[in-house]
């Protein structure tokens, strides 16, 4: 294989399918490890790191630009050594090199992801994108590289200045509560704050969080639900509904075969970045099955099924999921995914649909003669009427996909995204009961493949076995699965799984009061923040929540709320940033329902326990007599039938 090219780097004997695209440039890649760091050393040259993954649009532009460029590797080659880093496989040093390009340019960072750091690793420079030379009033890296470079030569002891300056606040960078311990506010203060909060930041207009780019916030919306349910509060119910059914209508959705792409370029969510990521589909599969549960709304019903249907044909491999699918194919951004006018015009004309019928579908999807990307079209629903032929037309529009090649698919098995999929299958099981079965024989899967020998691992490319040890986000959201698995089929192997887990996730990366991403020698703190998707510490604090109630352990529970309390200062003035972190509050202050009864009663009311308004409802096998409904500490109703302990409940 390396034959066949001009250049190969050392990233060819590295797995990552991201590192892999890279293998080849020109420019002498080294993964991270201790060889490139004792080079750096021993020939006295500054690190350049770039971290990307392989589904992102702009990691690709600089690749084409400034990596496959001869004369930028030629001088990189000689006065640097070279860092490539997949930030879906080493995720804590992503994180914390985000911090540092957040430090040094007071905005958020992103990929691709550019730092210059001295021989001995203490970053100085962090940047983005970058051309290959100067342009429309941006840096170049030749530039850049030339100018750095030159001034660590002439001016060593300023760059050290500099850079050990950057590590010293990075040490520094301490989380609110070390620094102040305030009591939470209460459910009814802190909801209302949450709601209001989000509010300022929702667009009246088109609907949504935020202008362009315009992200789904799934855990933000998931939470104004949750609100809703507990307090009745219909602004909550009306901005969550109001957005998930503007997305489910616009161009972020794949309106032809379902599936939610990463975020919107626009305010409008008529055009999407087209990468489609496991995360964004796990997240919003579990976020529209909770809205259908409590409007009954079809659209939503179709979203979910829709969207795990694609997810299932696109990315599943083996009974696992595929961690990503790149916006571009054949180096075009959205190729794939959209139509000329007249393409579309004519497939359906082909197909027996009259010119009325074929306008009504394209302009029913927004599909117009001056294109609304490019001169082409991204397909989004309108206020026409809904075509009588609108499901034959999507098999038609389909087929016209067909034709083309479908973007590359990052092939990793990522254990912390699998188990959010796992979990939103479990969630959609509501609307489709086999959903239930699905998500069973994945989670199973997941743990033979993944969890070997009582270790948990981070990844897996098949047909490889996995190498890299799992991350608090693996451990956080597979038990979180293993919960829902336990509470739909009742097998307690899974909540001893999940109770097992949870205590070794605690060992592992709890350090003094902090959540740490990860166990090895590059520390990271996980945040609180929900960012790309939910937080991994608010998670393990549900998890927390729910083992002690299915455990009914009160000293377990004590310890939970110890450590609720020391992250309370997160949402003293802005919970909306922390929305998965703002729900375990929530949880904790209206408290989980305990719901006792023999397994089969479960299993035969399910519909009825669906139905019940009250989100925090956990359901325990028992062989009492009659149904018990408990909080911690304290059993509040029994009844002989599961309408009397409903309405108890509620």
């Amino acid at each position: 294989m390396a034959s066949a090219h001009q250049h190969t780097n050392k990233l060819i004997e590295e797995e990552s399918p991201y590192l892999q695209q890279h293998a080849h440039n020109p420019v002498a890649w080294y993964p991270w490890g201790e060889e490139a760091f004792k080079k750096a050393i021993h020939e006295d040259k500054l690190i350049f790191l770039s971290i990307g993954y392989s589904t992102c649009h702009w990691c690709h532009v600089m690749e084409r630009e400034s990596f496959e460029n001869e004369e930028v590797a030629d001088f990189m080659n000689r006065h640097y050594v070279n860092i490539k880093v997949d930030r879906e496989e080493l995720p804590h040093i992503d994180r914390y090199f985000q911090d540092v390009y957040m430090l040094l340019n007071k905005r958020a960072g992103g990929w691709p992801l550019t730092i210059i750091m001295t021989p001995d690793r203490k970053p100085f420079y962090a940047a983005t994108y970058l051309p290959p030379k100067n342009r429309y009033g941006r840096a170049g890296l030749l530039g850049m590289a030339q100018y750095l470079c030159e001034t660590f030569r002439e001016k060593r002891d300023n760059v050290y200045k500099s850079a050990d300056s950057v590590v010293a606040a990075m040490q520094n960078l301490t989380t609110p509560q070390v620094k102040r311990r305030v009591a939470p506010p209460n459910a009814s203060r802190l909801s209302g704050r949450f709601v209001k909060g989000v509010t300022r930041n929702y667009d009246p207009i088109h609907k949504g969080i935020g202008d362009a780019p315009k992200f789904p916030h799934a855990t933000t919306l998931q939470t104004l639900l949750d609100i809703y349910r507990l307090t009745s509060d219909k602004k909550a119910l009306k901005l969550a509904v109001d957005a998930l059914e503007a997305m489910a209508r616009g161009g972020i959705y794949d309106q032809i075969e379902g599936g939610f792409y990463r975020y919107s370029v626009d305010a409008m969510w008529l055009i999407p970045h087209f990468e489609k990521m496991l995360y964004t589909n796990a997240e919003l599969i579990a976020c529209y099955s909770d809205a259908w549960q409590v409007t009954q709304k079809a659209l939503f019903a179709k979203v979910v099924r829709e969207s795990v249907e694609n997810m299932d044909a696109r990315f599943l491999k083996e009974g696992l999921y595929y961690s990503a699918s790149d916006a571009e194919s054949d180096a075009e951004e959205g190729k794939y995914f959209i139509f000329g006018y007249d393409e579309a015009k004519e497939a359906l004309l082909r197909n027996s649909f009259s010119q009325r019928d074929a306008e009504e579908v394209l302009a029913y999807y927004h599909i117009i003669p001056a294109g609304n990307f490019e001169g082409r079209n991204n397909p989004a629903v309108t206020d026409a009427p809904v075509p009588k032929r609108l499901e034959e037309a999507r098999t038609i529009l389909r087929a016209v996909r067909s034709q083309k090649h479908y973007p590359f698919i990052d092939y990793k098995i990522q254990t912390s995204w699998n188990a959010l999929m796992i979990y939103g299958l479990f969630k959609a099981s509501v609307i489709e009961p086999a959903y239930a079965k699905r998500a069973k024989e994945r989670l199973d899967t997941l743990l033979g493949k993944l969890y070997i020998d009582g270790r948990l691992y981070h990844q897996i490319v098949l047909p490889n076995k996995p190498k890299i040890e799992g991350y608090l986000e693996d451990y956080a959201f597979l038990v979180s699965a293993l919960i829902e698995a336990y509470q739909t089929h009742f097998e307690r192997a899974y909540l001893d799984l999940a109770a097992a887990l949870f205590h070794t996730a605690e060992r592992k990366f709890h350090k003094k009061g902090k959540w740490l991403m990860s166990e090895d020698a590059f520390t990271s703190e996980a945040t609180l923040y929900d960012t790309s998707y939910r937080s991994a510490p608010a998670v393990m604090l549900e998890n927390g929540l729910k083992l002690s109630h299915l455990h009914e352990d009160t000293k377990e529970y004590a310890a939970v709320h110890a450590e609720i309390m020391s992250v309370a200062a997160e949402l003293a003035e802005e919970p909306q940033n922390f929305p998965t972190l703002t729900g375990v509050r929530l949880q904790e202050q209206y408290g989980w329902t305990l719901l006792k009864a023999p397994s089969g009663l479960f299993l035969r009311e399910d519909e009825k326990l669906h139905g019940i308004r009250y989100p925090y409802l956990l359901l325990k096998p028992s062989e009492c007599e009659e149904i018990v409904a408990c909080k911690m500490e304290r059993c509040f109703a029994h009844a002989k039938n599961i309408e009397d302990i409903v309405e108890k409940i509620e």
